[in-house]
């Protein structure tokens, strides 16, 4: 049974791949050297080449090492995706300094936290985003920050337009405490050029946050190594991408991993062009796609949902878009199949986490797919399902948890030492995901252990019943869970957005799971509500449904 998976491979895609000892900074030395014409970045209409992309990245690490930053120390990035975001992160990583990509979405609990955890010392924030830093910073080891704002990359005239209606937030500046500075005037100076710092490969890069929905925030240690194999594992899977060539619509955020190694860092190393989109907002996301045409999409299910609900859709030129992955969530048949018709190209499911860089598992591109399934792990990974209690191994159609290995997998947990030998064991990384091999080696999602409903004794899936109410022609998304019942131990609850103008009964929608479901997990109870909350990510935020509902 040993990596049966190989034999469902595109034959384009090897079964293992070459690597060096190239950082991902090298890789962005490569990109500016080799293409420096190439379009970097579109963002609002303004580009940058790669040769000014590697220009501001130097002088931006001067800045850095001429406020203290050196080898080793820790620097925030607090920023969505602008180009302040490429630059800053290359810049940090030429100084060898500790990337702490965060959450700009995080309140002042959630900072604080995060900043202490990770002895942060550098702050680079978004300026709007500085009050809120504000408030914790005293309560920190921040030594500095430096602020940056959007219109700094702009064209002049739209830049202009936006500080005037956003002229509030000009007074950030006037409120700032000691060792707070501006990017617009740092740049201006005249700084000391530094050479790149020697890293090894095995050094630190990155101290990757875990969401903390499961509980407090975790941070992955993840190496220059982790991340160059990574992004070159998730190349070799998409074969068919061709050298500076192609648009990435960059919508998920880069301080997230997946939207780091499929968004910046694929774009980076295949010397591509990054569209940046600083948040999901639909309208504005069709009419860059036909404005600007991009081909790879890397996305949630709930932005390729959107865009297929989207009214305008048949009006709007989409076809450009030919490679995708979905990721975060379960991708359903019907959300994948309506996206596929309507763009041309495809859209296949894969598997990843922060400790994994975070690509582990994807269906093959172009040949051989499995919908419902995360498809197969790729060049030199391997994954297993195990007993979730003892860890031994399991045979194909098992549920049992998914543990996976590889040169991508995280060292551990920053300053959690019996929380990193709780997941990792003798090099496998246990996800606490519930999932099934089958007989091909395709790996199906079952539910997060935490996710699972015992009903009266008997499991029940979440994952299982979403996919059944998504099937419902007047529903558009579905989030099911758990609700503490005192003669069931749980019930099933379904929370749903019904499609605009439409309106949909208990009973109709407990007939249409009736000959889909076991009626043991037919949802006994139902609200419907006018949006799911998601996270910045994209995801469906159950904890908060799970929450209202304790009310």
């Amino acid at each position: 049974m040993d990596k049966i998976w190989l034999r469902s491979y595109d034959e384009q895609v090897p079964d293992t791949v070459e690597y060096s000892d190239h950082t991902l900074y090298q890789s962005f030395q490569a990109a500016v050297e080799e293409r420096p014409n190439g379009v970097a970045t579109i963002f609002v209409g303004a580009k940058i080449r790669y040769q000014e992309l590697g220009r501001l990245v130097d002088r931006f690490a001067n800045v850095l090492a001429s406020l203290g930053v050196q080898q080793g120390d820790r620097v925030a990035l607090i920023l969505p995706n602008i180009p302040a975001f490429p630059i800053a992160h290359f810049a940090t990583m030429k100084l060898g300094a500790i990337l702490v990509p965060t959450n700009p979405l995080y309140v002042e609990r959630e900072l604080e936290y995060q900043l202490n955890d990770a002895g942060v010392e550098t702050v680079v924030i978004l300026e709007q985003l500085y009050s809120r830093l504000k408030q914790v910073r005293n309560r920190t080891s921040v030594k500095r920050v430096v602020l940056m704002r959007v219109q700094d990359f702009l064209p002049r005239v739209v830049g202009l337009l936006f500080s005037l209606k956003n002229r509030s937030s000009a007074d950030y500046a006037k409120e700032k405490d000691n060792d707070v500075y501006e990017y617009r005037f740092l740049m201006r100076n005249s700084l000391p050029s530094v050479s790149a710092a020697e890293v090894s490969p095995d050094s630190t890069a990155i101290l990757l946050y875990t969401g903390g929905t499961t509980g407090i925030s975790k941070g992955a240690i993840l190496t220059h190594r982790n991340l160059s194999v990574n992004v070159r594992q998730t190349r070799s899977w998409l074969w068919s991408i061709e050298e500076g060539e192609e648009v990435f619509l960059c919508v998920l955020p880069f301080f997230h991993s997946y939207g780091m190694t499929t968004g910046l860092h694929l774009s980076i190393l295949t010397q591509s062009t990054m569209l940046l989109a600083p948040r999901f907002e639909l309208a504005n996301v069709v009419k860059q796609i036909k404005k600007y045409s991009p081909t790879i999409f890397c996305a949630v299910p709930s932005m390729y949902n959107a865009i297929n609900h989207y009214p305008d859709i048949s009006k709007s030129d989409v076809s450009s878009i030919r490679l995708c992955i979905s990721g975060g969530a379960a991708l359903l048949a019907t959300v994948q199949e309506k996206f596929e018709s309507l763009t041309g190209g495809k859209l296949v499911e894969g598997y990843g986490l922060s400790e994994t860089s975070p690509v582990a598992l994807v269906n093959p591109t172009h040949g051989h797919r499995k919908s419902g399934t995360i498809g197969v792990p790729v060049p030199d990974t391997e994954a297993r399902i195990v007993d979730p209690e003892r860890g031994d191994p399991l045979p194909p159609q098992e549920v049992g948890e998914l543990a996976i290995r590889g040169p991508q997998v995280m060292c551990g947990y920053w300053n959690m030492p019996e929380e990193t030998e709780r997941v990792l064991r003798q090099g496998w990384l246990h996800t606490g995901d519930m999932a099934v091999m089958d007989g091909e080696g395709f790996f199906t999602i079952v539910d997060r252990k935490k996710d699972l409903i015992i009903s009266a004794g008997m499991n029940v899936y979440p994952r299982e019943v979403e996919e059944v109410l998504h099937q419902h022609p007047k529903i558009v998304e579905a989030a099911v869970l758990g609700i503490s019942s005192p003669i069931r131990g749980e019930i099933v609850k379904a929370f749903i957005v019904v499609e605009e103008g439409e309106e949909i009964k208990k009973q109709e929608i407990a007939q249409f799971c009736r000959d889909k479901l076991a009626r043991y997990k037919i949802p006994k109870e139902i609200q419907v509500i006018n949006e799911l909350p998601k996270s910045a990510m994209g995801k469906v935020l159950k904890r908060i449904l799970k929450d209202e509902s304790s009310k």
